[in-house]
């Protein structure tokens, strides 16, 4: 009977592991660790955009000083027509095309500078000599382009043009014959003509960090013409106004242009979608695991 009941416990238990070996044939191992596709880089917002500013002082010139009551002289001899030394100030916006070519427009105030002058109108037997005193300003707006040439340990020389606008401003001129002590003054304080502008450029920037690079140019500007009020003698005599012609400046700067990217709004902002898995996993759930009952004896 003992030998019976083994008998029986023995067989049960191989049809419970052939039973768990058929089952576990038939499980579908899971897939292999997930692919995940990552998101494309963040773009980079307003990157290429800058503001810039700008400080200098420029020296100037004037081609000639004309009156139209420079026809009653034989001849004109001009001994002296300068400007002194000013200041200027700028500021604009800027877009870097490439790493060789880059463009920005700007708008300018160049302080008053004094202007200081001598002629000597010649007449048979008689020489005429007026002294000329004045002060000019200008409001200049101009857009230019840059060919950087290349960076070298963060130096970056560019040579570049511009092309614009230029607001001339004569204030207080004044005209003293030297002889006589007789002078007219302009009859309006202040007198402003716009012109035609251009400019060329050479200088060099020093990248401080990412955003910021320090500029130190040379320019050369010509700001077209510019005129003074009617005149108005001493004694109540209205005469013809003077004209700057062809006034020029040789100009030395230095500026500061920041990227847009330097500044906290417009930096680029990225968050990680969810994960993208290919091929989405299939999961089958574990066979159960049997084991067989222990074998007991009847003794």
């Amino acid at each position: 009977m003992a030998v019976r009941r083994l008998t029986t416990s023995l067989a049960a238990g191989f049809a419970l592991l052939a039973a768990g070996a058929a089952r576990a044939a038939d499980y579908v191992p899971p897939p292999p660790p997930p692919v995940i596709i990552p998101p494309p880089p963040p773009e980079e917002f307003a990157a290429s955009w800058y503001l810039r500013g700008d400080i200098g002082m420029s020296n100037q010139s004037v081609g000639s000083l004309f009156n139209e009551n420079y026809s009653r002289f034989t001849s004109v001899d001009s001994v002296d027509k300068g400007f002194d030394s000013a200041p200027f100030f700028g500021a604009g916006i800027g877009y870097n095309v490439n790493d060789w070519l880059r463009i920005d427009a700007t708008g300018e105030y160049r302080g008053k500078a004094n202007f200081h002058g001598l002629d000597i109108g010649h007449t048979p037997g008689q020489d005429w000599p007026d002294r000329y005193t004045a002060s000019k300003s200008e409001l200049t707006f101009l857009l230019n382009g840059y060919i950087d040439l290349g960076t070298w340990c963060d130096f970056t020389p560019f040579v570049g043009a511009g092309v614009g606008m230029s607001r001339n401003t004569i204030s207080n001129f004044g005209d003293i014959n030297v002889q006589t002590g007789v002078g007219a003054d302009a009859h309006s304080d202040t007198v402003s003509k716009w012109n035609f502008a251009w400019a060329l450029y050479a200088g060099v920037g020093y990248k401080i960090t990412k955003n910021v690079t320090a500029e130190f140019a040379y320019r050369y500007i010509d700001l077209g013409n510019a005129t003074t009020g009617p005149m108005v003698g001493y004694d109540g005599s209205t005469d013809t106004p003077f004209e700057f012609r062809h006034i020029t400046s040789q100009d030395f700067k230095f500026g500061l242009r920041v990227n847009f990217d330097a500044f906290d709004w417009g930096a680029p902002r990225y968050y990680a979608p969810a994960p993208v898995y290919a091929p989405a996993p299939v999961y089958s759930p574990p066979p159960p695991v049997y084991s067989p009952p222990p074998v007991q004896y009847r003794g």
